[in-house]
């Protein structure tokens, strides 16, 4: 069959995600129960995978089970998290955890046992181009995806771009990944772990969560191995994830409310001070980490360092033992320091990359003046409204809740909403107790007074 005759036998699709990663995913599910609805969703993995590389054992979300695919959209639905429990018999054994967090590799469960049910999304399509059409006076894209089966066309009359973060590695260290020395991402840790374990040192690069998990599955090891291990970070502290209750409501309608509103040189500027909102460490986790180094000082002091407040600027490697030198610089006291490891490991992060197959419809999207995607308040990008919307690229519009959990659902009932014109997951408002704006002037204007009494009293 042809590429033609394949794109004829497809139906016009009301809406198509690229990317099937948790927001995507939790798209479809939502949209799967909806009859006048016909969406499709591609994927170029071969099946749901979630941060393979940093499924460790006793990791877990930063989120409760609710910040599942559909809850706080649709606590009834049947792609719930409780119900992925009840369906395969797990629900008792969580119930009596008593522990609201889902284990990491518990969530990627699910999000398999949910893409098992929904036919609309398929794996192993990478998608390749997409072109504007006028078909009939109608707005369409067509999408061009290759298969095993071959390549394909799927016309559709919306986007929704869900093609995820890529792994982050400073300018500093790039060079030395083409220089055969041991230096790779945390996405491809586990992988790795026992590579990594063979050599005499090993340096953690990075401040976040995924720093720490790493910091301590290899602290815990480090004895039956040998190895030094190094934690660097450019913080001032190992700081945790702030978790007050009162913290926890700008992760809400409200304060994206608030947050897209302001003017984007302000928004860049709080983007850059709330890091610790959204890129902390568990404080249980942090403690443990302590409670592990205090547990292991009784017998020697462990062959561990911990250095903060120091910001890689360069990296070389000797090419006779492949040990890599990292050039830092404490910023506080502004003194350069060296420290040289046989394996580098960068938790530095994940971050947003355009992807090439929007090269053909480039004049279909907005940007801002720093050339970004100018994401409106309903996640729109598209110079026509409601034609094509982004899921976790608006951290700039949007503020530090784009990538959480707890949020996706908020979003993808808002980009149904836009899509159908109707409410069909109500899109919660006003859930805050505090005020992130200005009040409104609510003060009673004084009155003037009669001109006498104001004579009488001079």
């Amino acid at each position: 069959m042809s590429a033609a005759e394949a794109a004829a036998t497809e139906p016009l699709y009301d809406l198509l995600g690229i990317g099937v990663g948790p927001f995507n995913l939790g798209l479809a599910a939502l949209t799967d129960p909806l009859p006048e609805l016909n969406t499709l969703f591609l994927d170029s993995s071969s099946g749901f995978d979630w941060h393979p590389g940093m499924m460790l054992e006793s990791a877990h979300l930063q989120v409760p089970f609710m910040a599942d695919l559909v809850t706080l959209a649709d606590p009834c639905s049947r792609y719930s998290f409780l119900n992925f429990l009840k369906q395969t018999n797990r629900l008792y054994r969580f119930y009596i955890r008593e522990n609201f967090y889902p284990l990491r590799a518990e969530f990627n469960a699910y999000c398999r046992w949910v893409a098992d049910q929904l036919p609309g999304v398929r794996f192993g399509h990478r998608v390749t181009g997409i072109v504007h059409l006028s078909d009939g006076g109608e707005s369409v894209y067509e999408v061009t995806a290759q298969s095993a089966a071959g390549i394909r066309r799927y016309r559709t009359r919306r986007l929704v771009l869900g093609t995820g973060t890529r792994p982050y590695l400073p300018p500093a260290a790039q060079s030395l990944r083409q220089t055969g020395a041991t230096v790779l991402h945390n996405s491809d840790y586990l992988a790795r772990k026992q590579e990594l374990q063979q050599k005499r040192s090993i340096t953690i690069v990075g401040s976040g969560q995924s720093a720490a998990e790493l910091y301590l599955d290899l602290l815990e090891e480090m004895d039956g191995h040998g190895y030094e291990l190094n934690w660097v970070t450019r913080s001032g502290r190992f700081f945790p994830l702030e978790y007050t209750k009162l913290t926890l409501e700008m992760t809400s309608p409200d304060y994206v409310d608030y947050f897209h509103a302001l003017p984007g040189a302000s928004r860049d500027r709080l983007i850059a001070q709330q890091k610790n909102l959204y890129k902390g460490i568990d404080s249980d986790l942090i403690n443990t980490i302590y409670d592990t180094l205090y547990a292991k000082s009784l017998r020697a002091e462990p062959r561990t360092r911990l250095l903060t407040h120091l910001e890689l600027r360069g990296a070389t490697v000797n090419p006779a033992t492949g040990a890599s030198t990292l050039e830092l610089h404490h910023t506080e006291q502004d003194r350069p320091f060296s420290l040289q490891s046989d394996a580098v490991v960068l938790a530095t992060g994940y971050t947003y990359r355009e992807p090439e197959f929007l090269t053909g419809i480039a004049q279909r999207i907005r940007r801002d003046a720093a050339g970004r995607f100018d994401v409106d308040r309903w996640y729109g990008i598209g110079t026509e409204p409601a034609e094509i919307f982004v899921q976790n690229a608006e951290l700039h519009t949007h503020g530090f809740v784009t990538p959480d959990l707890g949020m996706a659902a908020y979003r993808n009932s808002a980009i149904i909403r836009a899509v159908l014109g109707r409410e069909v997951y109500p899109v919660e408002t006003s859930i805050t107790f505090q005020e992130f704006g200005a009040p409104q002037n609510t003060a009673v204007p004084v009155q003037d007074e009669p001109a006498e009494q104001s004579e009488a009293r001079a």
